[in-house]
């Protein structure tokens, strides 16, 4: 699997100012039952109550030890909290719920082999759409539509514009009339570079069996709550928040040259400090997102394989704006 991805400019160009959509088919998981709000906020760092019904939120649930197991998106919509995760995620995610879901309290259908997912990005992504799925929502929130599908708007930071969930042959029928509506159709590679340009950490690079919510941005993203009560793993998340900090956190490092970076260690004074993890790869420059020590800060001029790397804020909103 790579994560290096390079990016043309037209479709730069898209997720700056125009509209691309990208079918994805994640792992699904609709949790229904007369516990299943109650089951959730005891796992999941977010907090799903103040939201309320109609609300699309990010979080994680956490190993005893406050470490990061799974990172869902959660729709929420009449009582049906249904959960994004990536494809290759799905068997633990299985094996999760079946250790702290109770069946008669939270019952768990697994959606992946009948609902695919359509993402919206760029500005104009709910503009193109709007013809087709009316009553757009607004940020963060979800609305349904006709046969089972849901909408969900993005809230801030998150780096898409929406996103639409629901049984393929429907998901599908949407994509192809969104392209004909003047949107741009793109492959997975361009979802993942819409994640690093927004600083998103994702499962399997950014975030390891070893990652607190902490290290990458979860503060932020609105992606941690220090207030909504006991959760699964909260001990831990609560003690760096409250009484220290974390020994590493997520950047963002721009190196020039346009060929790959991942997986390369970064070096301040002959010393090593961190990781390239994912990398956007535009024309003459790559945008990285690095797991670096905490001591290091913004603006440092860091060695990666004899290449300067410098660090910057996320989101690299800046770092494209010309």
């Amino acid at each position: 699997m790579r994560f290096d991805f390079p990016l043309a400019p037209s479709i730069l160009n898209g997720l700056r100012s125009g509209a691309v959509v990208v079918p994805e088919r994640p792992a699904l998981f609709s949790i229904q039952g007369s516990g299943a709000l109650d089951c959730l906020q005891g796992l999941l760092t977010v907090d799903l109550v103040g939201p309320g019904d109609g609300s699309l939120v990010y979080g994680a649930m956490l190993s005893p030890k406050g470490m990061i197991l799974l990172d869902p998106f959660i729709l929420r919509e009449n009582g049906n909290f249904v959960l994004v995760l990536p494809a290759f995620a799905r068997e633990t995610a299985l094996a999760h719920f079946a250790r702290v879901l109770p069946p008669r309290l939270a019952k768990v259908r697994d959606l992946s082999g009948e609902w695919e997912a359509l993402w919206l990005l760029g500005p104009e992504a709910p503009e193109r759409l709007e013809p087709i799925v009316e009553n757009f929502p607004g940020p963060g929130r979800v609305r349904a539509g006709a046969d089972s599908l849901l909408l969900a708007a993005a809230g801030p930071l998150m780096p898409f514009a929406a996103v639409l969930v629901g049984p393929r042959d429907q998901v599908s029928k949407l994509a192809q009339q969104s392209e004909h509506a003047g949107a741009r159709r793109s492959d997975e590679s361009v979802l993942a570079a819409a994640r690093v340009l927004a600083g998103w950490p994702s499962l399997g690079r950014e975030i390891d069996e070893k990652t607190l919510p902490q290290e990458v941005r979860y503060d932020e993203l609105g992606a941690v709550s220090y207030v909504k009560g006991c959760y699964a793993g909260q001990e831990t998340v609560a003690r760096v928040h409250f009484r220290g900090h974390p020994n590493r956190n997520l950047k963002g490092v721009t190196l020039e040259g346009g060929h790959p970076a991942v997986d390369r260690k970064l070096v301040q004074a002959g010393k090593e400090v961190g990781v390239l993890r994912s990398a956007l790869i535009l024309e003459n420059r790559v945008l990285a997102l690095a797991t670096l020590r905490s001591e290091v800060a913004d603006e440092a001029v860091l060695v990666s394989d004899d290449r300067e790397a410098r660090v910057v804020p996320l989101p690299f909103t800046q770092e494209v704006a010309v």
